[in-house]
Formats: C-alpha cells, structure tokens, sequence
C-alpha cells in the first residue's frame, strides 16, 4: 500500500505544472543567470575554496530540492480542505506510514531536481568536478531535504488553506535567505549567519558544499538535519494520532 501511494504521491507531483516551474525549471535559470555571471571566470570562493560555478550549482540544486519538499505543504492542505486526510485515516495507513510515504514522494522529486540542475551545470556551464564529488554533493543535498519534507507536512497538517499561502512563501523565502541558497552569506551581516545556523537550509547548503569539496567535518551538518528530523517527525505522527483519535 505505502508503494503503491508513494508512486501516486510523485506522479501526482510531476503532473502539477507549478510545482515543476519552481522545482525543475527556476533553479535551472538561475543557475544559469548567476552562474553566467560570476563563475565564467573561474574564480574560487575563498570561504569553501571551490569555485564559483560549483558553489554556485550547489546553492541552486539545494533550492531545487528543497522547493521539491516544501511544495508539498499545499497538496496536504488541499487534501485536508477536502476529506482525503480523514479517509486515509481509517485505512490501515499508520502515522508514520503517512509521514514515510510523503518524505519518500519528496525524495524522489528531489531527486531528479538535483540531477537535472548538476547536468545543465556540467552540460551547459562545464563545470568541472570530479564524478566522485559530485556524487558525494548530490547524495548530501538529496538525504538533507528530509526535514524540509516535514516541514512541509507540518504547514500542511496545521495551516487553513486561507494561510497556506502566506505561511509557505514565509518559510520558503527564510530558509532560501539564511541558507545562503541565493546569496552568500558571507556578503551579509554577521548577526544573519549566526542566525542562519539555526535553521535546516543553512547546514543544507554546508552539506552539499562538503560533499563538493571531497572533505570536511560533515557530522555537525548532519547531526543538525538528524535533530530537526527526529522533532518534526515526532510532532508530525503525534498529530496525525491526534487527529485519528478525534475522528
């Protein structure tokens, strides 16, 4: 059953023609625009030391993948609005069978939103990193998208879908910011990266940054993910129980 509602979950999201402008094609533009202008010249960012066009092709693969996640928070609204949620709760769909089939369905899009941004770097931009690298980078985004899934539940369970909208573009356009997803953090503050460190997207970034560079200490950024996981993830069954309970 989980099987079969995953592989609806993704082709219901390849089939959404929004969801496929802001995951597939506007990381690809942008990588595109700003990798045009600033890594053409082969010049290395001295904080990461790689250079520009793979920072660059990191940043917006991260945005991708995690638009890939988030997008998901107006199709639970959407269901909630219509029923979907209290039908699925008396079959023999558990809390965290729910919570697996939605963070597997992101997955997946996830998925081919990094590829696709990595192949028009290389293809277009010739980016050059060895195919080791930009495994280890692609692998890094593609498992760190996990509590954006959950966030994207969470909005879902919880806004009304009058909300959803302003609440989404909130929380997208935070985590996309304090990531450094779309501009560098080092060109900002000094408060905004002590900030940044708080939220997900900001060891997302660092993730996929380590993963290019081969090397790195990458426990602390994965223990951060880990962390925020564990608390959506629990919230997120307790609320579905919740909800099972009343109904």
């Amino acid at each position: 059953m989980r099987i079969r509602y995953v592989a609806l979950e993704v082709l219901r999201q390849l089939r959404n023609v929004r969801n496929l402008v802001f995951t597939f094609a506007l990381p690809v533009v942008m990588l595109l625009i700003f990798g045009g202008a600033y890594g053409g010249n082969g010049s290395v960012d001295h904080t990461t030391h790689l250079p520009w066009l793979v920072v660059t092709t990191v940043q917006m693969a991260g945005y991708g993948a995690m638009m890939s996640a988030l997008g998901q928070a107006f199709t639970i609204v959407n269901e909630r609005s219509l029923g979907w949620n209290r039908q699925l709760r008396i079959t023999p769909l558990s809390g965290a069978g729910y919570l697996v089939t939605k963070v597997a369905s992101a997955l997946a899009v996830a998925a081919i939103s990094i590829a696709l941004v990595f192949g028009v770097s290389m293809a277009v931009l010739h980016t050059s990193l060895p195919a080791g690298d930009w495994a280890l980078a692609g692998v890094a985004l593609w498992l760190g998208i996990v509590p954006f899934a959950l966030i994207a539940i969470l909005i879902g369970q919880f806004a009304k879908p009058e909300f959803a909208q302003p609440l989404f573009m909130v929380v997208f356009f935070g985590m996309a910011i304090l990531g450094g997803l779309w501009v560098p953090l080092q060109i900002m503050p000094a408060w905004v990266s002590n900030v940044a460190q708080v939220v997900p997207s900001y060891w997302l970034n660092k993730l996929g940054q380590m993963g290019a560079l081969g090397s790195g200490d990458a426990m602390t950024p994965a223990i951060v993910l880990v962390v925020w996981s564990f608390a959506l993830g629990a919230l997120i069954v307790w609320r579905y129980r919740r909800d099972a309970a009343r109904a």
